[in-house]
């Protein structure tokens, strides 16, 4: 793990910026926003409040933003794989198992590269489909999260989450925000919705 990046495992709450009002998290919905499945194919969480509500406008022709504060279980070294980060050997040793064959060595140095070998070899491509062959391997090995930092330049300041599983996702409490001309937080927006 990073040595710049906070201590994921210290933090279970997260938030989740959309312009839907929803009481579940649903991955049949993945790209029903203005996203990409840039990261895996999971529900995409944030530690930054200000970046979630950012996140509520990607859709531009949505008139409503919400902020979604969750709970997650606890991120570790045996249940995640992180962009720009070495693999775990037991997570390795765990889809080797589970492939039956060996994991080329040069995609282990980076979570990204094996979360690409992955959709690759089990759908074919880096489509949306063979991203979730991928997610569903993951899970099927245990990997619940991918993590990558909030800033890559500033690693220190918060980090990113794709949740594998939307089971894994507990709704604490939504906000309803206001972003200005720039799809930023405004200050004090913030009214909490009772679902």
């Amino acid at each position: 793990m990073n040595k710049n990046m906070p201590t994921a495992d210290a933090i279970t709450r997260y938030y989740h910026g959309s312009s839907a009002l929803f009481t579940k998290f649903d991955l049949t919905h993945v790209l029903t926003g203005a996203s990409k499945v840039k990261f895996g194919y999971g529900v995409y969480l944030t530690s930054s409040f200000k970046s979630a509500a950012h996140y509520s406008g990607a859709n531009k022709d949505a008139v409503t933003h919400y902020v979604y504060t969750v709970e997650i279980p606890e991120i570790t070294v045996n249940n995640h794989i992180a962009f720009k980060q070495p693999v775990n050997p037991e997570i390795i040793k765990r889809a080797e198992n589970k492939l039956g064959y060996a994991i080329p060595e040069k995609v282990t140095f980076d979570g990204k590269e094996f979360r690409k070998f992955l959709a690759k070899k089990l759908g074919g491509g880096t489509d949306i489909q063979s991203e979730k062959f991928a997610s569903e391997f993951l899970s099927s090995i245990g990997i619940d999260f991918i993590t990558w930092p909030y800033s890559w330049k500033n690693p220190t300041l918060g980090i990113n989450v794709a949740v594998l599983d939307e089971n894994n996702i507990k709704i604490i409490k939504v906000d309803q925000v206001e972003l200005d001309a720039k799809q930023q937080l405004i200050a004090g927006s913030e009214k909490e919705v009772i679902l």
